[in-house]
């Protein structure tokens, strides 16, 4: 740096040469400057991050673009850190633009706003119980499931679901057979008092369908 200054000759040219040195020329200053907008722009509060960790990243881009020669009034600084805020903080937000004056309203004191407002719910987070995750206890007492059991039941289940096929297809083929639908509940034999016994052949008592002699006939034709 000291080779580029030794041909000034008064401390202007120094100050111009070092000036030019540190920030460039006029062309990388509005490169810079586009660049520094794009982020001011686009600015916003990161997921995880705290609000000391996102007015430490909002106040060093102002102030490189005041060094640019771009400035923000009190006002238009305010509603960008509340636009760049999550949903969360939208209640608070708008309690600020309710209650205070934006355009005297410093950043920093914006900043300090916002950050005892984060203490205070991170106090209040910590101080009530979480009923969102089990506890120890709770999930100690749950069981783990065993792959062999757990191969074991649906093995049964399957079991039982082709045996219900099984029935379903066995029933259909008796109704085919049969005139009348297959029941497990129709009446059975009564071998000790045949007159009780009737035929759904030809409707007559003392004998069953398949013993009826009108249907033996039937069967001859």
């Amino acid at each position: 740096m000291l080779s580029n200054i030794q041909t000034c000759t008064t401390a202007k040219e120094i100050w111009e040469k070092l000036v030019q040195i540190c920030e460039g020329n006029e062309e990388t200053k509005e490169n810079k400057l586009t660049v520094a907008l794009q982020k001011f722009e686009l600015i916003k509060m990161k997921p995880e991050e705290t609000m000391a960790e996102f007015d430490e990243r909002f106040s060093s881009l102002v102030i490189e673009l005041a060094r640019l020669n771009k400035t923000y009034s009190n006002r238009e600084l305010a509603l960008k850190v509340m636009r760049a805020l999550p949903k969360e903080w939208d209640v608070k937000t708008m309690a600020i633009r309710e209650l205070k004056d934006l355009n005297k309203l410093e950043l920093h004191d914006l900043f300090a706003n916002l950050k005892a407002y984060e203490f205070e719910l991170e106090t209040k987070a910590e101080m009530e119980p979480s009923t969102s995750q089990p506890t120890k206890a709770l999930a100690a007492s749950i069981p783990d499931q065993n792959p062999c059991s757990t191969d074991s039941r649906s093995t049964d289940e399957m079991s039982k679901d082709a045996m219900a096929l099984l029935i379903r297809k066995f029933g259909k083929f008796l109704r085919k057979q049969n005139s009348q639908p297959f029941s497990f509940n129709s009446p059975k034999k009564n071998f000790n008092n045949p007159s009780e016994n009737k035929c759904y052949n030809c409707g007559r008592t003392g004998h069953f369908m398949d013993d009826c002699n009108r249907q033996k006939q039937d069967e001859k034709k």
